[in-house]
Parts: structure tokens; C-alpha cells; sequence
């Protein structure tokens, strides 16, 4: 399973790693995007183990980052998570997560065929490797975000126009709306039971081994 642009096999230069990795330690459990986005993914997740039909599947994050979308996988399985950072493994290691092992998602440190469920979440992009070339075949795929897709856009056309951008994404939110906006975001895992969306930021994919 994936969400969904530059190969990223080798770490980041560590000053950028404590950036970026500390930065989204902080936000990612409180900030609208990452809450909405892991509610979207929780519903297809429990959609795939339920068809697994196994009580407690064992469940891969390759490129777990700092490990929230591992605590919520845990919540359907055995999850354990893999990243190419150590800087990263280190954010998992102090939420808790001490099933991580660092690792690229070409070459992963773990026997073929040891997990039910592999996820990627905002990793694919930014590998070389097509899917198809991995030996999957797509189940379902639908953009997801549509709620806002607009104001995105018109946001990421203005920072390019002006050159101005903040350290990170991540810090771009409305303290007060902060809430209401990841349940808005949130509640597409409903429409997305139901239907494929034609456009959004992001991209959802299912995909078996062939």
C-alpha cells in the first residue's frame, strides 16, 4: 500500500535530517494534514487486513520516518517500521517504537515474504523503481485530499512566484481551525469507501504481489 517527488536511497546531511525530522516529531501528531491523511489511511488499512483474514498481521512502514503512521498501524497488527535515516529511527525509538531497524526500501533488512502488509507513505515517489518493476499489481488507486486541492495549489503557485517559503510545510496551519480541518480532511475515508476521487494532492494505492 502507498501514499503519494528525487531518489532518496542515501540520508539526508544530518544537519537537514535534525530539521526536517524534529520539526515533524513535533507537528505530525497534532497537525491537520498528518491527523486527516492517517484516518484516510486507516480505513484502507483496515479494509486490507480484514481481507487478510489473520487476527494479527505483521505489518511493514518502509520509510517510517518518525514513526506516527507506526503507532497507527499497530493498531491492526504487528507493525514494525524500516527507514534509510538513523536520525529518524531515533524519533521512533523515543515514542515508544523499538521495532525499527534502518534500511533502504531497495534492499530492506528482512527476508522475503516475512510480512501480510507493506506500507509507503509519501515514499514511492521517490523511488526509481516503478511498481509494476516490483511485481505488484495495482487492486485500487484514487487521489485523495480534494478538499484542498484548490487552496494548495493557489499556496504552493504563490511561494513559487514570490520565493518565500516557510522552514517547512509541516508548519503551515491555523492553530484554531487546526482541529476542524483534520476532520474535514479526515472524513474523505468515507467518501473514499465509496468512490475514486479524479483529482486531489495526494495519491492512494493498493497494490498485491503478482
Amino acid at each position: 500500500m502507498a501514499i503519494n517527488a528525487n531518489t532518496a536511497t542515501d540520508p539526508l546531511p544530518r544537519e537537514m535530517e535534525q530539521h526536517t525530522y524534529s520539526i515533524m516529531y513535533e507537528v505530525e501528531g497534532k497537525h491537520w494534514w498528518f491527523v486527516g491523511r492517517r484516518r484516510i489511511i486507516a480505513e484502507f488499512v483496515q479494509k486490507v487486513c480484514r481481507d487478510l483474514g489473520k487476527q494479527r498481521p505483521r505489518i511493514l512502514d518502509v520509510g517510517c520516518g518518525t514513526g506516527a503512521n507506526l503507532q497507527m498501524l499497530a493498531q491492526f497488527g504487528a507493525a514494525e517500521g524500516v527507514d534509510v535515516s538513523a536520525e529518524a529511527l531515533d524519533f521512533c525509538r523515543a515514542r515508544g517504537l523499538n521495532e525499527v531497524k534502518q534500511g533502504a526500501a531497495e534492499s530492506l533488512p528482512f527476508a522475503d515474504a516475512s510480512f501480510d502488509l507493506v506500507t509507503g507513505l509519501d515514499v514511492v515517489e521517490h523511488l526509481d523503481d516503478d511498481i509494476r518493476d516490483a511485481g505488484l499489481e495495482v487492486e485500487r488507486a484514487s487521489y485523495a485530499n480534494v478538499t484542498f486541492f484548490v487552496p494548495i495549489l493557489i499556496g504552493r503557485a504563490l511561494m513559487r512566484l514570490t520565493g518565500l517559503r516557510p522552514a517547512s510545510e509541516n508548519n503551515i496551519t491555523i492553530g484554531a481551525l487546526n482541529g476542524l480541518l483534520g476532520r474535514i480532511l479526515g472524513a474523505e475515508s468515507w467518501w473514499l469507501r465509496r468512490m475514486k476521487f479524479p483529482f486531489g494532492v495526494s495519491i492512494v494505492c493498493v497494490a498485491r504481489k503478482i
